[in-house]
Parts: C-alpha cells; structure tokens; sequence
C-alpha cells in the first residue's frame, strides 16, 4: 500500500498524540472523576460507620442476654432450695398443730381434774 511505502507505522500519530497530552487537563479530569464518585463514597462510609455502631450496641446486647442464660443455669440450685424451704415449712405447721392438739388435750385433762 501507499503508507507502507515510506515506512511509517499508523500506530505514530497517536503515540504522539499522547505524549502532547495537557498535565492540566489531566488533572481536570482527575478532580471531575473524583467530585463524581466522592459524594456516593462519602455517603457509603456513614452508611459503614452507623452500621458498625449499631452492630457493637447489638453485640453488647447479646453478651447481656448471655449473662442472664448464665444466671438462669443456677435457677434449678433456686428451686431445690425453694422445695426444701416448702418441706420444712410444712414439718413446722405439723409439729404447731401437734402442739396446740397436745395443749387442748392437756386443757381438758385439767378441767377433769385429772
């Protein structure tokens, strides 16, 4: 062809092309690519920032909830406990009704005379 003749290669032009780019405008570039994609950035990272928060409220919870299931592995020591209280609490209501019973026998006895 007629291009190959000289021995120039189609790909010159542009390497060229490049090497003239504008620092200037590279920067322009730059900070328009960054005020595009900044906001939405600066959006995401309150976003993370809420939801890391929240997530530390919500671990402190669980670690509440976790020590109350703690508590509640000594509520079956509570209930012997209460159980035995019961069982003593009805030996004294027996042995008081054995006592007034004694006492009223020993009321009659002495107004028998006996």
């Amino acid at each position: 062809g007629v291009g190959s003749s000289d021995g120039s290669s189609p790909d010159e032009g542009v390497v060229e092309d490049v090497s003239l780019i504008d620092e200037k405008a590279v920067e322009q570039l730059a900070e328009g690519l960054i005020s595009h994609y900044l906001p939405d950035l600066q959006r995401s990272k309150s976003a993370l920032k809420e939801l890391t928060q929240n997530q530390e409220v919500l671990l402190e919870t669980i670690e509440q909830e976790i020590s109350k299931f703690k508590e509640c592995n000594s509520i079956p020591e509570i209930n012997a406990l209460f159980s035995e209280a019961k069982h003593y609490h009805n030996k004294l209501v027996n042995i008081r009704n054995e006592m007034m019973m004694l006492h009223e026998k020993s009321s009659k006895l002495k107004v028998s005379g006996i």
